[in-house]
């Protein structure tokens, strides 16, 4: 394909990504609460966002469950990582596998009727956990295990075991060596994985539907029940913040991964001179 051909198919995929956002934006300071009809700029619909009880509840909720989940995950995960990657053989190694992959595969639908009726069963037999805040962190562990457990596996499967086995040779036991010497080796999946179950834990709403109980709903819960009898130019707003920080966020990932490389690169130059 030509330069020219290339270039044209690059801005068609930036403007089917990128458009229907920047349009998303402009209608955030849209006057008229009608989607479909411009009544003029306006910043009315950020300051609804302060009044909205409904909507600062279900993010505040979102917020709480994704934190819990991804840091249970993010230990969860590591451990069943390790036990993957250092441990060739032990009972129960082919149904910890399984376990680990069923998440990616399994339809959202499926894993939510199922964690509903184990929730239900339990309160019966057990009077615990009653649908809420509970099942909502239960449930998102459990498919955020799944990913955190693959990110850190791949990570942990890469690291040069040697330089542990020297820590030992000089002293240090298993688990100083494991903490001083492949825990910042793995640092970087770990952040990744907590941020990436984060991430899909504050977005999930198949799941958190079938899990949560009354007066327990999250943000993707309250915007699709907006949504449902139309867009709502406060949804709008809401929507545009939250593409804003994850703009920033990235904008400050690239600049530290930037000086960090720049470092590097300065120190390989000094140890070569």
């Amino acid at each position: 394909m030509p330069p020219r051909g290339l270039f044209s198919v690059l801005c068609l995929g930036i403007a089917v990504l990128y458009l229907p956002i920047l349009v998303l934006i402009g209608y955030s300071f849209n006057a008229s609460p009608l989607v479909n009809l411009w009544g003029g700029f306006s910043t009315q619909w950020y300051a609804e966002l302060l009044h909205d009880r409904k909507l600062l509840d279900g993010a505040l909720l979102s917020l709480e469950v994704a934190a819990c989940a991804s840091t249970v995950a993010l230990l969860l995960g590591t451990l069943a990582a390790i036990a993957l990657v250092r441990f060739a053989r032990f009972p129960g190694r082919l149904l910890l596998t399984g376990m680990v992959n069923a998440p990616l595969v399994m339809p959202e639908i499926i894993t939510g009727i199922t964690q509903l009726l184990l929730f239900v069963s339990m309160v019966q037999l057990l009077g615990f956990p009653h649908r809420g805040f509970a099942t909502l962190v239960l449930a998102h562990v459990a498919f955020c295990t799944a990913y955190v457990t693959i990110t850190v596996q791949s990570r942990l499967q890469g690291a040069d075991r040697s330089l542990e086995e020297a820590a030992m040779d000089l002293g240090a036991t298993a688990a100083q060596a494991f903490v001083e010497i492949t825990l910042p080796i793995i640092a970087p999946a770990l952040v990744s994985s907590w941020l990436l179950s984060f991430t899909l834990s504050i977005d999930d709403l198949v799941i958190s539907s079938f899990v949560s109980g009354p007066g327990a709903d999250t943000l993707p819960m309250v915007i699709y029940s907006k949504v449902k009898l139309g867009v709502s130019p406060d949804v709008n707003a809401l929507a545009s913040l939250i593409i804003a920080a994850v703009g920033s966020g990235v904008i400050v990932a690239g600049v530290l991964m930037r000086r960090a490389e720049r470092l590097r690169a300065l120190e390989a130059r000094m140890a070569q001179g």
